[in-house]
């Protein structure tokens, strides 16, 4: 017979008392403000006809393109992330926060980095359809991630059993998602920032 763990009504209680004292407030301030806040300007016009777009060389392929970008920030923090992956699912003590925050502050500079270079050569073979192109290509260090996790399944835990390694491929997959949704971001933004910096400078007649 299993016994299930029983949580205390008290518990609850102030577990929903945080939930709509803390986080439901906090929704409707973000949404207010984010409501509040002005449109970004563009510092030039765009025309509305879409201009043609050349043939594209094959190194420019969005596939490609990901699987190129994502290799450099990954191999900035992949020794780390086999340190976070025992101490999450081998029960060991991990106590280097500091260098996970210099490890995190080298990711950020690598993604903004590669995302930066992607974009000038999307923009330099006159495709103009660089948004959503960078942030998947600056999130494909998340690939790897998946990769390095299966390799870690295989090759570190005895994980035999069918409900085990479910939720180590559900915590996974949204790791890997999170993991794709911060660079992604961090990379567009450093690449919007890129290309309006260098559109300000262009004189217009």
């Amino acid at each position: 017979m299993v016994l299930c763990p029983q949580v205390p009504f008290p518990t609850m209680v102030a577990l929903l008392c945080m939930w709509f004292g803390i986080s439901l407030p906090l929704v409707y301030l973000g949404y207010y403000f984010g409501f509040r806040k002005q449109p970004y300007d563009n510092p030039v016009r765009t025309n509305q006809i879409p201009r043609q777009i050349p043939e594209q060389r094959w190194y420019m392929n969005r596939f490609v393109g990901i699987l190129m970008a994502g290799i450099l920030p990954f191999g900035a923090m992949f020794i780390e992330l086999f340190f976070i992956f025992s101490a999450i699912w081998e029960n060991q003590f991990y106590y280097l926060f500091g260098f996970l925050f210099l490890v995190f502050i080298i990711l950020v500079v690598s993604c903004s980095q590669i995302s930066i270079v992607m974009v000038y050569f999307q923009l330099c073979a006159e495709d103009y359809r660089w948004w959503w192109r960078n942030f998947l290509v600056s999130g494909g260090s998340a690939f790897y991630v998946l990769v390095y996790a299966i390799f870690y399944f295989v090759n570190k835990l005895d994980i035999v059993e069918f409900i085990p390694s479910l939720l180590y491929f559900g915590y996974t997959a949204l790791m890997v998602l999170s993991f794709w949704l911060l660079t992604g971001t961090i990379g567009f933004y450093a690449a919007y920032m890129f290309v309006r910096k260098i559109y300000a400078a262009v004189k217009i007649d």
